[in-house]
């Protein structure tokens, strides 16, 4: 009986080692609100929108223990539209993310698949789109710099560094899958900083496409997917990409300040343009020339007026250069309020206001994630959500 009773504690314990040595977990988060627009191709409107601030999506996050430190991870990570249903990321399975490989708690971690680059690993925190405070709508004009992930990549190869005392940093390269090894890849570089009450990172990214205002056209690129430019998974019609940029932040007491700056230089534009996700139906936003150019400075900031209550805002001054002697300049205001119900759930207000002043009357001010360009130089969004994680 004795032997009986040991053998079943016995059994008992090295279970729950066995099952402490390797994890699933799910998560996700949904984010629906009602969003008023003031002008969208000429009329307001009223709409249900889902992943107004940070898109909608679910996931499965594993790790194994392998002893001595390493570990096999993996995600799986699908975004969804809350308001009908339906797959977002070209209807791909796990759109957002997708990929696998090893982690050390003494020298980083590799993993391989589709994953966000290093502009948005560590550069992005930084700034209002890239949180919670911002989001989606709060990006700069087009997402231009990728600080809100419009452009996720396939084929890619990562690399990202333990803490080194607050150090960190990472790359990815992301592979044609192709007989013409440089054309149609991209690959990115950033590290991140925190001493005490100040955060510094810094950020490059490069997409590179040998067609000119190809836009990664190739089904196999890493940014691309079998129906090529038009299922709206590019920014720019252009050739290639250079994105770089720096930001810094600073805490003090229930307030942090920051500041970002980005730059985004296109090359091989000549009869490219901003993709019609992007620019909004209809607004005929196009190159004039064979390069390109934005400009962006952001500074940001967030406050918790209570544990439960945070407001947050940002003005993001944008130049721009689309060749042919077309300059925009973009004026970008958000302003939120946010009410935490539980620690998973939170109802939100927020407003965004852009203005564009051009020397072009084809250029109509358009925040990011709506349906359609305004056909002025202004354009209001106001909405009121709720999100929910788990």
């Amino acid at each position: 009986m004795k032997k009986t009773l040991m053998v079943a504690a016995l059994s008992g314990v090295f279970a729950t080692a066995a099952h402490a040595q390797s994890s699933v977990t799910l998560y996700g988060l949904i984010d629906a609100g009602i969003t008023y627009t003031n002008n969208q191709n000429g009329h307001s409107a009223w709409q249900e929108k889902s992943g107004t601030l940070n898109g909608s999506r679910w996931g499965l996050r594993g790790a194994e223990d392998l002893g001595g430190g390493l570990k096999a991870i993996f995600t799986l990570e699908n975004g969804f539209n809350i308001a009908n249903g339906t797959s977002g990321q070209s209807s791909r399975m796990f759109g957002r993310q997708a990929f696998v490989g090893l982690s050390s708690t003494q020298y980083g971690a590799v993993t391989l698949g589709r994953q966000y680059d290093s502009v948005v690993d560590y550069l992005a925190p930084l700034s209002n789109t890239g949180t919670q405070y911002g989001g989606t709508i709060a990006a700069h004009p087009y997402d231009n710099d990728n600080l809100n992930n419009s452009v996720r990549f396939n084929n890619t190869i990562k690399y990202s560094s333990v803490n080194y005392a607050g150090f960190k940093f990472g790359g990815t390269y992301s592979f044609s899958n192709s007989s013409e090894f440089a054309n149609n890849r991209a690959y990115s570089f950033g590290a991140s900083y925190n001493w005490g009450p100040l955060a510094f990172a810094a950020g490059y990214l490069q997409l590179n496409n040998d067609v000119p205002a190809g836009a990664f056209a190739n089904g196999n690129g890493p940014a691309s997917s079998a129906a090529g430019a038009q299922t709206g998974e590019w920014t720019f019609l252009a050739g290639r990409q250079r994105t770089f940029g720096g930001g810094v932040n600073y805490t003090f007491g229930p307030a942090t300040a920051g500041f970002v700056y980005t730059q985004t230089n296109l090359g091989d534009t000549l009869g490219g343009g901003i993709s019609s996700t992007q620019s909004g139906k209809g607004s005929g936003v196009a190159f004039n020339g064979n390069s390109a150019r934005f400009q962006n400075f952001e500074g940001n900031i967030r406050y918790a007026l209570t544990p439960a209550i945070s407001l947050a805002g940002a003005y993001t001054y944008t130049r721009a250069d689309f060749g042919g002697g077309v300059n925009p300049n973009y004026n970008t205001v958000s302003l939120q309020s946010d009410y935490a119900l539980s620690k998973r759930t939170d109802v939100y207000l927020q407003g965004n206001w852009q203005h564009v002043s051009s020397n072009s009357d084809n250029i109509g001010a358009f925040l990011n994630g709506l349906s359609s360009a305004s056909t002025r130089q202004d354009q209001v969004a106001v909405t009121a959500g709720i999100r929910h994680r788990f």
